[in-house]
């Protein structure tokens, strides 16, 4: 018996998904940001005498690091995922692949469904994406389908919920 190489899933997520995930970083970024200069700023103003003076002489450096870095991350991690992210369902499997440094290949079978939720957060309303989540008795089982096109992951969950119950029925 020769096992075929592991080949990647054939769909990629929706394009919309791109500037949904830039979004989402540069929020998080914003606030983080806003977070450590709020910090920086309380370390020079405050006085306190417990701050050691290289500490306040270097207190806006951490805010302008971290800015750069997060402007380097919203730049690149939304298209590098685009890039990865992919998945596909056949007549007996689910199949995805994610990560964008360390990559992660998922096979989980029809026959092995429990639930499947179809999930929209206003930003993924907004972009018109969605979230599908595949769980299985097994933690390790269950797979997540983030940035789908909404009709279609609306469409995908009722019929894996469709087929996976077909399958339960026939195995009893």
């Amino acid at each position: 018996m020769t096992i075929s190489p592991l080949r990647p899933p054939a769909h990629r997520v929706s394009p919309r998904a791109v500037p949904m995930w830039t979004l989402s970083i540069a929020i998080g970024a914003l606030v983080m940001v806003a977070v450590l200069a709020a910090a920086a700023w309380g370390i020079t103003t405050a006085g306190w005498d417990w701050i050691p003076a290289w500490v306040a002489g270097y207190a806006w450096w951490v805010p302008g690091l971290y800015a750069l870095y997060a402007a380097a991350k919203t730049a690149i991690a939304p298209r590098w995922r685009y890039k990865v992210h992919r998945w596909e369902i056949t007549a007996d499997m689910i199949y995805t692949r994610t990560g964008w440094i360390s990559r992660a290949w998922q096979l989980v079978p029809v026959s092995r469904i429990q639930t499947v939720d179809h999930t929209q957060g206003w930003l993924e309303r907004m972009f018109r994406v969605a979230t599908l989540e595949v769980q299985t008795a097994s933690h390790a089982g269950s797979s997540t389908i983030e940035g789908l096109d909404a009709d279609e992951a609306r469409r995908i969950s009722e019929e894996l919920a469709v087929r996976a119950g077909e399958l339960r029925d026939d195995a009893t």
